[in-house]
């Protein structure tokens, strides 16, 4: 019997060492696998009906999740945010009014997941903290002190089996939880969730998401760092902003902003980006409570509010936030469609298109200021996922499109002449008007 008595006391953890590296069985060997840490577990065959790259029902699991699923639009109507961007009640430009050391914003998901250990409303949190070996290298970890959870902050790259945290931390009596993931994990979570309420007693589960930011290995990472600074070591901050440019900060408090056009990403490998974040349904992490992140904010974060859960969360930080209306300007479709060209070509094993040397300054003065901004960023970049989902799909593995892309993503793509024709392949169908 599950105990839903508030009263009653919760485990505790004595004060932690540094965190070591969990010891996890390695993951099975797998093509489209990003290591949610499912495959790590006592029933690793569970990744057949839990997996987002096998068979995903986004539809049912909103429903479960949010109460209802995202609205589609029908014959001739137009789309709404949500064919985007999921099942939400609003969204929100927000920052802390007070930024926090060390945060890759202002802070804004480790301090909701700080005021839930301070309130008592979880008795743990399961979160990504830098690796002991590799401060860029993801590392799964259970935070029970509200303070803890400051060395969360920050941004890693890699791979991090976050969910084998899961179901030990439910046997050692942690029965409410937090968990902050990226759309991958948290679909696994979600369609594992009624196993672990009914079989391990988790009594109530708050998820915080940040949207995917197409991801590769820790090593790689390093490469690329290594191709926009001399100095890769002494980078401690990297972020790829919605006005166009990359920001990194140097140990030395120095700071760089790179507009995207001259990042060498034409001169990385073809599989720098693994095929499953080539082929990601859900940019938006729609599975959760409350997503945190940057696409649509416009020098500041960019919130989606989905259930009477993430407005909770977000409630925590009362005054602590200041929070505006996300705006909106520009038009996606013309660097959609650039976009598309280039995933084609690349899909095909055709070197990228580049933009001449002289040019590059000129676009890159003015994308911020011409190109899409706000919400019509994130669109665009939404668009730009399923687009290189139905291609690379196509080339690489025909016979999953029937099964792994789901019928909001079909939706999203046929603006630019791309349909799921039966299991095998995207047809080209006029482009709308």
């Amino acid at each position: 019997m599950v105990d839903t008595n508030p009263q009653t006391p919760r485990p505790t953890a004595p004060d932690p060492a540094p965190w070591d590296a969990p010891d996890l069985p390695p993951a099975p060997p797998r093509h489209f696998c990003t290591d949610c840490g499912l495959s790590r577990t006592d029933n690793p065959k569970r990744c057949g009906q839990a997996c987002q790259f096998i068979q995903p029902d986004y539809p049912a699991l909103e429903r479960r999740v949010h109460g209802r699923a995202r609205r589609l639009p029908g014959p001739g109507e137009a789309s709404s945010d949500e064919l985007f961007f999921g099942p939400h009640r609003q969204m929100l430009q927000a920052r802390l009014a007070a930024p926090l050391a060390g945060a890759q914003w202002t802070g804004i998901t480790t301090r909701i997941a700080e005021k839930l250990l301070q309130t008592g409303q979880v008795d743990a949190v399961i979160a990504m903290a830098p690796h002991p070996d590799d401060a860029w290298r993801p590392m799964p970890v259970l935070v029970t002190r509200p303070e803890d959870m400051a060395r969360c902050r920050g941004m890693r790259m890699g791979y991090a089996p976050l969910l084998a945290l899961v179901e030990p931390a439910l046997r050692q009596g942690f029965k409410r939880l937090a968990v902050i993931g990226i759309p991958c994990q948290v679909y696994a979570l979600r369609a594992i969730q009624p196993e672990l309420e009914r079989e391990l007693g988790l009594e109530r589960l708050f998820v915080i998401g940040t949207p995917c930011s197409d991801n590769t290995t820790t090593e790689r990472f390093h490469h690329f760092l290594s191709l926009i600074s001399p100095r890769p070591q002494d980078i401690s901050y990297l972020e790829f902003r919605a006005d166009y440019h990359v920001e990194i900060r140097m140990k030395d408090g120095a700071v760089r902003e790179i507009p995207f056009l001259q990042l060498p990403l034409s001169t990385l490998p073809p599989d720098f980006f693994p095929m499953t974040c080539r082929t990601c349904v859900d940019y938006t992490n729609a599975l959760s409570d409350i997503t945190v992140g940057y696409m649509g904010g416009q020098g500041a974060q960019w919130l989606l509010v989905r259930n009477a859960r993430g407005q909770a969360l977000l409630d925590l930080l009362g005054d602590e936030v200041l929070t505006q209306a996300p705006g909106s300007a520009g038009q996606r479709a013309g660097a959609v469609r650039g976009f598309l060209k280039n995933v084609e070509r690349a899909a095909g094993g055709l070197p990228l298109r580049r933009m001449p040397d002289w040019l590059r300054p000129i676009v890159g003065w003015l994308m911020p200021r011409i190109g899409p901004r706000g919400l019509e960023f994130a669109r665009a970049r939404v668009e730009m996922k399923a687009v290189e989902t139905m291609l690379h799909l196509q080339r690489e593995a025909p016979a999953r499109m029937k099964t792994m892309v789901p019928e909001h993503v079909v939706h999203l793509v046929r603006p630019y002449g791309l349909a799921r024709e039966g299991a095998e392949r995207p047809a080209v169908v006029p482009p709308a008007a």
